[in-house]
């Protein structure tokens, strides 16, 4: 831990060297240039005459000035977060995200004390062009499909109509605010306040879905959260852009405001068409990667990443392009590359998004220190307190319709965790800096921070108290099987059906008509014929074989059996029990004796009944019971219907023995049947349980026990 807190430092040392090569205007110092460097040309520019000698050494920092500092960057947000999991209980305690915010701030507050001028910034371009495309995608790879098409009316009731709730209801509540402050606030208009207020409620929570994997809450619950907040991002840029869009006309009409409404819907289907048609065409593309299987991942990324910039090109959602992108090629994908490439997809994509969130909280800690915020008690706390109100109100109400439309009611500790966790993130700190500057862009600023920084620390670090308090239901550990899956899905198929019959057109009847399309053309045409599964029950289980190999769920630790911890075999016995069990083994596969049922009322006489004993090592206890069981027998040479039982048990065995004991009493039955069926079965009994009787019992067990072994080695 320690050492890995020392690497840490030693980074942010030559972070800091690198960036005092820079003058803090920004122009780069030529650190390398020759003593003979001079002013030959006329216009006053520099120009380095020839060297007089050949250097043996040299250093030439701007040639990689750029590759460098990012190599940095991204290995002391490696380390940071190494360390966060070597902390001992910390990660237990406070959220991961908090942590790499105060390695920020720490950072943040070292480099503006040394180059006493502000510290790098995240730009809005970096953050929206390479830093968001990875989480997106990452979430919409392995996006719960099932869960998320089930739960996708609420998701979208969710994200959409409580994102315009929130954008409104901050916005016009923050306008008044302004109002009541005309000495501080009277120059913040109200498309102003729109424009904060759509920024400022995009939900990012990373703390609250960390908490909810490492707690296992209930699946319903957590697809509630995922799905709204992936939606929620970017249903709030839509708005974002609407309403800078309207801060740049000279005057705002009835029109525009129809046009916009016009505009976020075009935007919205825009992007999910952009996804769709780049999704089919990665998916068609992996149908020829078998001669080529090393490039197969490529083509994932390549045509995620290319929805995304054309849907920003041709100013669509981004967002949704890239979900709707990796959520259709998904299943054909999967189904053409082989195991490792989809191995290899599943680790680049997981380390991808996870140094992207890493980087991100990074660099918000180091933005904090600056030189341009502004503070105002009001609008602050008012933006803090109206943020917590206005969701909460908007999940409860949203819920309480919802609710009468659901089979599976949302609860009320649901809702709370769900209005709780509404944490602000990267999406709004990156927003906020695309604002044209008015004067009071910094206070906007100022508050953004100030939110993220209380939406993070104070409820991401008690939202998993919480959890345990209120007793949030929680789901099983267990993968499901192959049985219950396949029963979930014929009840899917069952209530399809029933939908049919009756006329109603639900989620199950629809769902049911495009199991019917993609089996019938889109599986057919995006996959290769060697590809294609023979039968729906296969295609279950090999889902379900890369669903296990992809670890959606934390296994339990094995649980370790003291008393299993004895000594070690020694070489003699394990010789023995090798030869036991190559015998049994050779004796099984030799056998032709039809298998026992119960069903069956006589025996096949024709097969040879007289075969060898299997051997296996057998407890005197067993042996008892077994003689036991072939001494109780009536008068007509039955059993009792609890004897009839343990007599089917131990035929219906593979692997039997018979003891010297056991023989004997059947020659004997044989021999004197009518003195067998005379005899009391009480007096049996207590002949039985003598002293006597037990201590022969055991002495022909130790006979022949002996008598084995000696054949053993003899052999």
């Amino acid at each position: 831990m320690a050492a890995l807190w020392t690497l840490s430092l030693l980074l942010s040392a030559s972070l800091l060297g690198c960036l005092a090569v820079t003058s803090p205007d920004g122009s780069s110092l030529p650190h390398n240039l020759p003593p003979s460097l001079g002013t030959n040309s006329s216009d006053g520019s520099l120009s380095v005459d020839l060297p007089m000698a050949l250097r043996v050494f040299s250093m030439d920092y701007h040639h990689v000035q750029a590759p460098f500092e990012i190599v940095l960057w991204i290995m002391l947000a490696s380390l940071a977060k190494l360390g966060f999991h070597w902390s001992g209980r910390v990660p237990a305690v406070v959220p991961e995200s908090c942590v790499l915010i105060m390695v920020g701030l720490l950072v943040g507050g070292v480099i503006y004390g040394v180059r006493h001028s502000a510290p790098p910034t995240l730009s809005a371009d970096a953050f929206f062009l390479f830093l968001l495309p990875p989480i997106v995608l990452d979430a919409g790879y392995f996006l719960p499909g099932r869960l998320f098409f089930e739960n996708l009316g609420t998701i979208l009731w969710y994200a959409v109509l409580g994102t315009l709730w929130n954008v409104l209801g901050i916005g016009l509540s923050l306008y008044g605010v302004c109002l009541l402050a005309q000495s501080s606030l009277g120059d913040v208009s109200l498309l102003h306040c729109l424009l904060f207020g759509s920024l400022i409620a995009a939900v990012d929570p990373v703390a609250v879905l960390s908490v909810f994997q490492e707690m296992q809450v209930n699946e319903q619950l957590h697809i509630l959260v995922f799905g709204e907040s992936l939606l929620n991002d970017a249903v709030t840029v839509v708005l974002y852009k609407l309403f800078e869009s309207f801060l740049r006309l000279p005057s705002v009409s009835g029109l525009d405001v129809l046009l916009g409404g016009c505009r976020v819907v075009v935007v919205g289907i825009g992007g999910l068409c952009v996804g769709l048609f780049f999704g089919l065409l990665a998916a068609l593309t992996s149908r020829f990667t078998s001669r080529a299987q090393v490039i197969a991942p490529l083509f994932v990324f390549l045509y995620s990443y290319l929805s995304y910039l054309t849907s920003e090109m041709l100013h669509l959602s981004g967002i949704m392009a890239i979900v709707t992108c990796a959520a259709t090629m998904k299943q054909y994908v999967e189904a053409n590359v082989s195991e490792r490439s989809n191995t290899s997809i599943q680790y680049f994509l997981k380390m991808w998004s996870s140094v992207s969130e890493t980087l991100i909280f990074i660099f918000l800690g180091v933005s904090t220190i600056q030189d341009i915020h502004m503070w105002s008690w009001p609008f602050v706390c008012s933006t803090l307190l109206l943020c917590l109100i206005w969701r909460a109100t908007g999940v409860l109400l949203l819920t309480a319709f919802v609710n009468k439309l659901r089979r599976n009611a949302v609860t009320f500790r649901d809702q709370f965790i769900i209005a709780y966790g509404g944490l602000r993130g990267a999406i709004c700190f990156s927003l906020v800096f695309l604002i044209d500057d008015f004067p009071k862009k910094r206070l906007f600023i100022t508050t953004t921070i100030v939110v993220i920084l209380f939406t993070v620390f104070v409820q991401g670090m008690t939202i998993k108290p919480l959890v345990e308090l209120l007793y949030v239901k929680r789901k099983k550990r267990a993968l499901p099987t192959l049985s219950e899956e396949i029963h979930s899905r014929l009840i899917d198929h069952l209530v399809a059906g029933i939908e049919d019959v009756v006329g109603y057109w639900g989620q199950h009847y629809w769902k049911d008509k495009f199991e019917q399309f993609n089996k019938k053309y889109l599986r057919r045409f995006l996959i290769r014929n060697d590809r294609q599964a023979s039968s729906s029950i296969l295609r279950v289980y090999q889902e379900l074989e890369r669903r296990e190999q992809r670890g959606v769920e934390e296994e339990a630790p094995p649980i370790v059996d003291p008393r299993s911890q004895g000594r070690p075999l020694l070489p003699e016995e394990m010789e023995s029990i090798r030869r036991i069990l190559s015998r049994n083994l050779q004796n099984f596969n030799n056998k032709q004796t039809p298998a026992y049922s119960r069903h069956t009322l006589h025996q096949d006489t024709s097969v040879d009944r007289t075969r060898k004993p299997l051997y296996r090592h057998q407890s005197l206890g067993e042996r008892y019971s077994y003689n036991t069981i072939t001494h109780f027998q009536g008068e007509d040479g039955g059993l009792s219907e609890p004897q009839r039982v343990r007599t089917g048990l131990s035929r219906s065995h593979t692997v039997c023995s018979i003891s010297p004991r056991s023989t004997l009493l059947d020659s004997s039955d044989s021999a004197g049947p009518a003195q067998t069926r005379s005899m009391d079965p009480k007096a049996a009994r207590e002949d039985l349980v003598s002293p006597k009787h037990q201590e022969t019992v055991e002495r022909a067990a130790r006979k022949h026990l002996s008598f084995v072994l000696e054949n053993e080695k003899q052999q």
